[in-house]
């Protein structure tokens, strides 16, 4: 069975990242310091046009014009970047 986007939307209490996945996320997607990491991941995760998709151990989420890589069983929020230019026009 393939896992749904709603496998990920159901369960975003679970989201979290740890102290240095934290700054990895503000520093790769240029969040400023006062900005809660996991609250803005969330956010972008709820958008009606994020694109989920679940590959192997990990959720991938392109949203807003970033990819954020969430672990499927722990609920890590490993990273979160800026989507590269070329990757944008192929999802749209």
């Amino acid at each position: 069975m393939t896992p749904s986007r709603s496998e990920l939307i159901d369960n975003l209490d679970r989201l979290h990242t740890t102290v240095i996945g934290a700054e990895r996320i503000r520093r790769n997607a240029g969040l400023p310091d006062r900005e809660d990491p996991v609250k803005w991941c969330r956010d972008r995760i709820m958008n009606e046009c994020a694109a989920i998709e679940r590959k192997g151990k990990n959720w991938y989420v392109r949203s807003g014009g970033y990819v954020i890589t969430v672990n499927a069983s722990s609920g890590t929020i490993i990273t979160a970047h800026r989507e590269r230019a070329e990757k944008r026009r192929e999802y749209g």
